[in-house]
């Protein structure tokens, strides 16, 4: 639960600090012949970003009394998985990107080779870290764990999604294709985050189905401001190009929708999405407060 007399901005702040920290140990400085390796996946992951799955698994966390450095590894682990997905879309050979947060995209800075290997390092990386002792100490947990980021990672998932999104180019989708695409290529991943607290926690039934209808509304809010964003936004606001949607012919939301009735649909999601926290009482302030950080994004 965000403490009191703190406000959203400061709570994830303080968490983004957290998570770059640990992110910071867990990719040292690099040295010998593979540095320029590690010098890349350090570019593709320590520049930013808003750290929204991370503060995600801390806030379910501390629904159930987690400890908040499993909190944290966990978090580390999706925010791994989350770069290296950028890192390999932002490919030529993907979404052909060559700004990211601000600054070059990895393959720019560095080379396509490094940064395909770059993602694959930050990949296999995040399973050794939830393998660890350190993230819990019981290893059905762990393996519960691995089990549930690799559904979300894989093809059922955010990479069956990318799939997905590069035939889009391609051929026309409907609006249940799109929500399908995206459930899967952004939702999914948020899911797992979602849900990491209550894995940790060892709780089932009820409340751990709360906070996935949580984050199947909230995946879906996200997405729609995602491509609000991308229609109306600009490189300063969003660290990225912007309006590549609508030049590569892709189906969006707001393309199906329509700008004001996409970002209505954005706003009854998340109000949904708080409603599925009710079981939580004033304990689930903070990830009420995501929800409404979602939209904010795209008003």
């Amino acid at each position: 639960m965000m403490p009191e007399g703190r406000d959203f901005a400061s709570a994830q702040a303080e968490a983004a600090l957290a998570v770059d920290e640990l992110l910071q140990a867990l990719l040292p400085e690099p040295a010998g012949h593979e540095a320029d390796l590690f010098r890349a996946m350090r570019h593709g992951t320590l520049g930013g970003g808003k750290r929204l799955r991370p503060l995600l698994v801390l806030a379910s966390a501390d629904l159930f009394a987690v400890s908040p450095s499993r909190a944290l590894r966990v978090g580390a682990a999706v925010e791994m998985v989350h770069c290296y997905s950028l890192i390999h879309d932002d490919l030529p050979c993907m979404d052909d990107d060559d700004l990211r947060r601000g600054r070059p995209t990895v393959h720019k800075a560095f080379d396509e080779a490094t940064a395909v290997l770059a993602g694959d390092a930050l990949l296999t990386l995040a399973f050794e870290v939830l393998a660890a002792p350190q993230t819990h100490g019981d290893a059905e947990v762990r393996l519960e764990l691995v089990r549930g980021l690799a559904e979300a990672a894989g093809g059922r998932g955010m990479v069956g999604g990318q799939a997905i999104d590069l035939a889009a180019e391609h051929r026309p989708l409907d609006l249940g294709s799109v929500t399908r695409l995206q459930q899967l290529k952004t939702g999914a991943l948020i899911a797992f985050a979602c849900g990491a607290g209550a894995m940790l926690g060892k709780i089932g039934g009820p409340l751990r189905q709360a906070l996935h209808a949580y984050a199947h509304d909230l995946g879906l809010a996200f997405q729609i401001t995602d491509d609000l964003l991308d229609a109306e936004g600009s490189v300063a606001a969003t660290g990225k190009r912007v309006g590549k949607d609508a030049a590569a012919g892709k189906a969006t939301f707001v393309s199906l929708l329509g700008i004001e009735p996409a970002r209505v649909q954005a706003r009854i999601l998340a109000r949904q999405a708080a409603r599925h926290l009710d079981p939580f009482g004033e304990r689930a302030g903070l990830l009420r407060e995501i929800a409404d950080f979602v939209i904010a994004r795209g008003q």
